[in-house]
């Protein structure tokens, strides 16, 4: 009743922030309600605010409609919006307009406030706001009515209009938190019905408070717990009964037995009972993890939750049959598996090895969240693995073909695909052709990044670069690269000219094409790709002189071994494609004609500390010094036997692999010119590394020692076929 001293009521309306929908075309307002009562003499007696909001339909919204005129339409009609906010309005628009459909990818999976009512939930009679101080007295007699009192409660809370005035009724909600906890083992529609209300206030992020308040979700935790404890026991009976008449059934094959019709009736009874129970009791889980879901929202209550060993018991309710309570475990554990901690717990138990009975299925939206759980999983390497010996690689590869799903499919793919064990698996799939398909399909436009990925990844195996290959593979790839300059296409190429064998020959006739990409004007990043798929061209009928010559490569390398001249990627590629022209002995002339050699020598000293470098630079004189001219300008000219002397003590296997190879050719060759000396070591103690001296007229060495020096002096004499200890 209105005091007399109230004369009237105040109302406010403050706009707040604007935002778009997030599954349909509609604009959200956000805005706050003040309302104060004043007094006879105007002063406020009362007042309370409230947060609302308000939802614009557009349903008239599409490609063609004018954003602007849309826009000033919105900020006219609806008064919520300061006209200030005009070109925000016109923005979110704009975003509305060109948002994309929601695709299989994007579908919505779970929405807990829809959860629909469960058998049970029926009543007589209609529940009135009013009657809530009756419906609470019921909630102090015997079962029966505890269920009723219970339901009439949980059709008023599913209004969420009634929602507020529920949570002032603190005396309600006390008792439906004292009767949860006590009876909850006594009724399992009690407990389903209570729940059922709290979760109802869960849905909204502001009564999170409350739920935690009375404790339900540790009340919930015990719930989950001692209900899959019962689980284990109906199924442990459950097998019993059904060995018990099986064993009986075969006796009766043999031998007749009269009791069979009773026995067999007495298991049918016992499996319809079991069914039964199963059905309630699915209920009730479902509505106790939606509520733990909503709650989950809270880090520090989800981590609460991880100590009461949650992702333990969603997992072993994963064995269900009960899709919609599927597609909420597994939508828990999906939110869950963002987290390290829980990923682990989740690796601890048979999590992938129960998730691959749902992979495929039927249910759309259990397909979809159980791929998105598995993505979070593939990150890592432990359950990439398991997913693999679980049989998981032929069924997500099925899923390439399905609209809805194969985004997710395939980013899974690829994650399996990073590992070397396990490329070679795609190869005994429909994988491949299936890849290839839709790398055609784009047309002009460019490959989405996942899919590309995923090929670049595969064509770094054999067998599958040869599948790629088939039929008109790589020309149709090399045309779609050439032609839009893709540096992504380009890096599988690339990939695929590594293999030596069928495939690698293919590429002959694309090399001119190839050294035409080689151009200052091109972009960086492709260029590497097609210096790198030349590179990998150890072809022996390989014309390089040829190829060097025509598209004029030699001033380019030049340029751009230069340190600093490009970027570090790039100059590397130059230095591996040198190091494959240099097998050829005319190529290998030309270049040392060219005073790249110097430059290279150069680009040494400048990256001696990147391994990648030095290794690949020692190979570029590893196959020169093969060939008469270039090995006589290393030894001459430049100080590369220096460096190789140096770079065998160097703390990379692989490099000091090389410089021994190269050196022990250099020792290996006949001389180059006459005074020069093979085989006399002269050692000097104040030295770190001898002086190595060819002669060409001797054969054999005599290896005298000077107690003054650290090392011997190794001499040759041709007369001497052994040599023979100093006097």
């Amino acid at each position: 009743m209105q005091s007399e001293d109230a004369r009237y009521l105040k109302r406010k309306v403050k706009g707040g922030s604007l935002d778009v929908h997030p599954t349909e075309k509609a604009l959200v307002v956000q805005y706050e309600v003040e309302a104060t009562i004043l007094g006879e003499t105007g002063d406020e007696m009362l007042g309370d605010r409230k947060k609302c909001q308000k939802i614009i339909r557009l349903k008239s919204l599409n490609t063609n409609t004018d954003v602007a005129a849309l826009a000033r339409k919105v900020v006219e009609e609806c008064k919520l919006i300061h006209p200030s906010k005009l070109s925000e309005v016109e923005q979110l628009l704009f975003y509305l307009q060109n948002r994309k459909k929601a695709s299989g990818k994007e579908k919505r999976v779970v929405k807990p406030r829809d959860l629909t009512p469960f058998e049970g939930m029926e009543i007589d009679e209609e529940a009135n706001i009013n009657k809530v101080e009756e419906y609470v007295e019921l909630l102090y007699e015997g079962m029966e009515e505890k269920v009723k009192g219970a339901t009439l409660i949980l059709h008023l809370a599913r209004n969420p209009v009634n929602l507020e005035e529920l949570l002032e009724n603190e005396t309600a909600l006390g008792a439906l938190a004292r009767v949860l906890r006590e009876d909850w083992k006594q009724s399992v529609e009690l407990a389903t019905t209570i729940i059922y209300v709290f979760f109802c206030f869960s849905s909204f992020s502001q009564f999170h408070g409350l739920v935690t308040h009375y404790k339900i979700g540790a009340l919930c935790m015990n719930v989950m717990e001692h209900e899959l404890k019962r689980y284990d026991l109906w199924q442990d009976e459950l097998q019993k009964k059904t060995r018990t008449y099986i064993l009986h059934f075969r006796l009766w094959v043999w031998v007749n037995d009269p009791d069979n019709q009773a026995l067999r009736k007495e298991h049918e009874k016992a499996f319809k009972k079991y069914q039964g129970l199963l059905v309630k009791q699915e209920q009730l889980l479902r509505v106790a993890l939606y509520l733990l879901l909503n709650l989950a929202e809270d880090t520090r209550t989800e981590l609460k939750m991880r100590n009461k060993n949650i992702v333990h018991m969603l997992v072993k309710t994963l064995d269900r049959e009960n899709e919609e309570l599927l597609v909420l475990v597994v939508s828990f554990l999906k939110k869950l598996s963002i987290f390290l901690e829980n990923k682990n717990d989740m690796a601890e138990v048979d999590t992938v090895e129960r998730l691959s009975r749902l992979v495929p299925c039927e249910h759309e939206d259990l397909l979809n969240i159980t791929l998105r759980l598995l993505l979070n999983l593939s990150f890592d390497t432990g359950l990439r693995i398991k997913m693999v010996q679980v049989g998981l690689l032929p069924k997500l590869t099925s899923l390439l073909g399905d609209e809805n799903h194969k985004q997710m499919a395939m980013c899974i793919l690829y994650h399996i695909s990073v590992d070397d064990r396990f490329k070679s698996m795609f190869a005994y799939t429909d994988c491949i052709p299936q890849l290839m398909k839709m790398l055609f399909e784009h047309g002009e436009e460019r490959i989405d990044a996942e899919l590309i990925s995923f090929c670049i990844n595969l064509a770094a195996n054999k067998k599958n670069a040869q599948l790629i290959c088939e039929g008109n593979g790589l020309k149709m790839l090399m045309k779609r690269a050439l032609k839009l300059k893709d540096p992504l296409l380009m890096k599988m190429i690339r990939n695929i000219s590594q293999h030596d064998g069928p495939p690698k020959h293919l590429f002959i006739d694309y090399v001119g094409d190839l050294a035409a990409q080689i151009t200052p004007d091109e972009n960086e990043e492709y260029v590497i790709e097609c210096l790198g798929t030349l590179a990998n061209l150890t072809i022996a009928d390989l014309d390089w002189e040829l190829v060097l010559k025509e598209y004029n490569l030699v001033p380019y390398f030049k340029d751009r071994l230069k340190p600093g001249s490009a970027e570090d990627d790039l100059i590397l590629e130059v230095v591996i494609m040198i190091g494959t022209v240099s097998m050829d002995d005319s190529c290998a002339a030309m270049l040392a004609k060219s005073g790249i050699i110097p430059a290279i020598i150069e680009l040494l000293n400048a990256q001696q500390e990147d391994d990648e470098f030095v290794c690949q630079i020692v190979y570029v004189f590893y196959q020169m010094v093969f060939h008469q001219a270039t090995r006589e300008v290393i030894i001459k000219e430049t100080q590369a036997p220096a460096y190789l002397i140096d770079l065998m003590h160097d703390k990379n296997a692989e490099i000091r692999k090389v410089c021994d190879n190269t050196l022990d050719i250099i020792a290996g060759y006949p001389p180059v010119t006459p005074v020069s000396l093979r085989g006399i070591l002269l050692c000097n103690p104040s030295l770190s590394e001898g002086i190595l001296l060819c002669n060409p007229s001797l054969s054999e060495g005599i290896l005298l020692c000077n107690p003054s020096l650290s090392e011997g002096i190794l001499l040759c004499n041709p007369s001497l076929s052994e040599g023979y200890p100093p006097v």
